[in-house]
């Protein structure tokens, strides 16, 4: 059984991998109507949320005792 914080967290990558999924099918579906400020927004956005991504690896990497970077 999950504790609340493991599944909070295991829920919390699932809805950001759904969000970058969906801003990617944005970018594709919509690139006609997207301008090139929209277009970098957008992008903005997916890096954003996949930087997030790899925050909370890191996180769990340091609560399971691997050292902090920089």
């Amino acid at each position: 059984m999950l504790t609340y914080t493991a599944h909070f967290q295991s829920e919390l990558e699932k809805l950001i991998r759904a969000e970058i999924e969906r801003m990617k099918d944005t970018l594709v579906m919509g690139h006609a109507s997207l301008d090139h400020a929209g277009y970098k927004h957008n992008v903005g956005i997916i890096q954003g949320l996949q930087r997030a991504l790899d925050l909370v690896g890191e996180a769990e990497s340091i609560l399971q005792g691997a050292e902090k970077r920089g």
